[in-house]
């Protein structure tokens, strides 16, 4: 498990932040531009949103995205998990394949304690508890 997220991740979250403000329907170009991203990356980032309920995709000329969840109910982890992939692996840290139980690494019960906790700290944290807090930051 990698210990940082992407770019694409960062911006998911900012656009369920900004889709989770308001009921109505946001165009594309304006989502990107209060997202901090462009028009054309702006269907890569929300892409994974739509393809998990979260985000609804109108199209035509007054279409854009609106929210289709309560942020309440996701999850950081869910977040991640959704653009990123399955964070649950059992690579080693060390050795970048499985721990063979006969012969596990230095590593490998302090690491699956601490990704243990990262991981159900990420899935008690609430996109609304984040969109909640002053100052989001901008990378």
């Amino acid at each position: 498990m990698r210990l940082e997220i992407t770019r694409k991740t960062d911006l998911a979250l900012r656009a369920m932040i900004e889709l989770g403000g308001t009921e109505a329907i946001i165009k594309g170009v304006d989502l990107a531009e209060r997202i901090e991203t462009t028009s054309p990356y702006i269907g890569h980032v929300v892409s994974p949103l739509v393809r998990a309920g979260w985000v609804v995709s109108v199209p035509g000329p007054n279409g854009g995205y609106r929210s289709n969840v309560d942020l309440a109910g996701v999850s950081l982890l869910d977040l991640i998990e959704t653009v990123e992939g399955p964070s649950d692996d059992d690579r080693c840290i060390l050795r970048g394949i499985p721990c063979p139980p006969v012969s596990k690494c230095a590593l490998h019960d302090p690491w699956t304690r601490a990704r243990t906790a990262l991981l159900r700290e990420l899935a008690l944290t609430r996109i609304s508890d984040i969109g909640n807090t002053q100052g989001v930051e901008r990378s």
